[in-house]
């Protein structure tokens, strides 16, 4: 499950690098949740050639991310804009005032431009 975690991961950040055959099939696989079967059928190929693909498919995506490190990089950036929401919230929070409330709204345009939870601070 958590290799699974990690693979979707990087399968959001790197995918566009597979081919056509290899997105559909992983697509399939993990964002549709159809078995290997499944996909064989469908793709008109068998169960280990769908097999095979997901492991290539692992180890290549696995293989960018070493040389990249972009999802590094994301974890990072995600924990630190995690900290410095909760600090501007505790402020927020902590003041009460007309320029906290002004503050508080450009968050809130923040948090809805890129689809995050507005957090509450009354």
């Amino acid at each position: 499950m958590k290799d699974d975690l990690r693979f979707l991961q990087l399968w959001d950040l790197y995918s566009p690098l597979l081919t056509a055959t290899q997105r559909e099939i992983t697509d399939l696989y993990f964002n549709f949740d159809l078995s290997l079967g499944e996909i064989a059928e469908q793709k008109g190929v068998s169960r280990q050639s769908v097999s095979d693909c997901l492991g290539k498919c692992r180890k290549q995506l696995e293989t960018y991310d070493e040389k990249l490190g972009f999802l590094k990089m994301l974890t990072e950036l995600s924990r630190e804009y995690s900290a410095y929401m909760t600090e501007v919230t505790r402020f927020i929070k902590e003041q009460n005032s007309p320029e906290t409330k002004g503050l508080k709204e450009k968050l809130d345009a923040v948090h809805r431009e890129f689809g995050s939870e507005i957090i509450e601070t009354e």
